[in-house]
């Protein structure tokens, strides 16, 4: 472990950015070239959600690794910021290429969807997280309730998890996967807190 966390030290932020724009660009080059299937709208919508939720999980599932020895703090913030960025992108796709930036049928959607409105209290969620994520915003809310605020992140992981499961439809070993990660994740990072508790109490 100690020898992964040499190498982990070694690697600059830039590169967890980079490498985490790369779909994006496979994405791109896919549409631009005609090769995503008959729906091309519905396989970059789904996409981009899909990369959010992952850049999300990876970003949650840094704590826990850091509690067994391996230690990618420093990247945290790079895969938080890009699912932000792949979330955004997912609104942006659904509002522009899918709904053709028909308000009134977003608002519409907005009340009729359930899957709908809990992907847009995900990406709520996530919103602060993102405004706040610089060493100045650090600073100037203090650690304590920077730390607080971020725990939205457990709001928006649930609500992307509940969005992708309505909007499969159909509980496929992908959906169920996934569910189960985000489920792991927050059992782990919150039943220590809890556990601390009595002691702290004492």
């Amino acid at each position: 472990m100690d020898r992964l966390n040499s190498y982990a030290r070694r690697v600059p932020t830039w590169v967890v950015y980079l490498g985490g724009l790369v779909p994006l660009a496979f994405l791109v080059w896919g549409a631009v070239a005609d090769g995503l299937g008959v729906d091309p709208v519905r396989a970059i919508e789904h996409r981009l959600g899909e990369l959010g939720l992952q850049f999300l999980l990876a970003s949650l599932a840094v704590t826990p690794l850091r509690r067994v020895g391996l230690n990618l703090i420093r990247f945290r913030r790079a895969l938080g910021l890009l699912a932000f960025a792949y979330v955004s992108l997912h609104l942006v796709a659904w509002v522009w290429l899918d709904m053709g930036l028909r308000w009134s049928e977003v608002v519409a959607d907005l009340w009729k969807r359930p899957y709908v409105i809990l992907g847009m209290v995900g990406f709520l969620a996530l919103t602060p997280l993102a405004l706040t994520s610089t060493n100045a915003a650090i600073r100037a809310m203090g650690p304590v309730a920077w730390r607080r605020l971020h725990r939205l992140a457990y709001v928006a992981i649930l609500a992307g998890i509940l969005h992708f499961m309505l909007l499969s439809k159909v509980w496929t070993g992908e959906v169920l996967v996934y569910a189960g990660l985000a489920l792991a994740l927050l059992a782990v990072r919150l039943v220590p807190m809890t556990a601390n508790r009595p002691r702290a109490a004492a």
